[in-house]
């Protein structure tokens, strides 16, 4: 296989300093001397766009981005889109089970999404316009079990419904070392549900 046959999905999101609501600085300077020579400063808080989140995002004795093998961060990738869930709903342990019907194993990555997208993180979330699909303990709990590696959540999942759904999700996964892959772009243009992802 030669690199010229893979087709490259970037799921990132674009950063725009202009309209994130989160701190998002850059200054693009030249240093000066007879040679143009330009460099950037970057003030970007951690939760900005795509990121991932590690363990210690969550406790300060768990592991962070350089106590984690560098395999955490790539492999094997499963996209469940939930399109039969009620608005508001909770992903439970059975419908991981239907929806992944056996693809989903040990150090997988397993990404969620609905038919309910919403970007997170703004004026929106958790209002009457928000009908993304929840996380709980339940959900987590059926993770642990399987012992993938990476959770990710395209825009029809939130992340930051409530203290009491997010805690638990964060403390049974990350207590495990699993990472969580938050505000994923361009799934739509995904054209297999299981992929490679780095």
């Amino acid at each position: 296989m030669s690199a010229s046959s893979i087709r490259i999905v970037d799921l990132a999101k674009v950063l725009d300093p202009t309209t994130e609501t989160r701190r998002c600085k850059i200054r693009r300077f030249n240093t000066g001397g007879s040679i143009p020579d330009f460099h950037t400063d970057l003030d970007l808080t951690t939760h900005l766009g795509t990121h991932v989140e590690t363990p210690y995002h969550h406790n300060d004795d768990w592991n962070d981005v350089m106590g984690l093998a560098v395999d955490r961060f790539l492999g094997r990738c499963v996209y469940v889109k939930f399109a039969d869930l009620a608005p508001n709903s909770y992903i439970s342990a059975a419908d991981l089970e239907r929806a992944c019907a056996g693809r989903v194993g040990k150090d997988d990555i397993v990404i969620l999404d609905s038919n309910y997208p919403l970007a997170p993180f703004t004026s929106k979330t958790n209002t009457a316009e928000d009908k993304r699909l929840k996380v709980n303990r339940a959900t987590a709990e059926w993770f642990a079990a399987k012992q993938v590696k990476c959770v990710g959540f395209g825009d029809g999942v939130s992340i930051e419904s409530s203290r009491a759904d997010v805690e638990p999700f964060h403390d049974v996964l990350m207590a495990q070392d699993v990472t969580f892959l938050e505000v994923l772009k361009n799934l739509d243009q995904l054209q297999s549900e299981v992929f490679l992802l780095v």
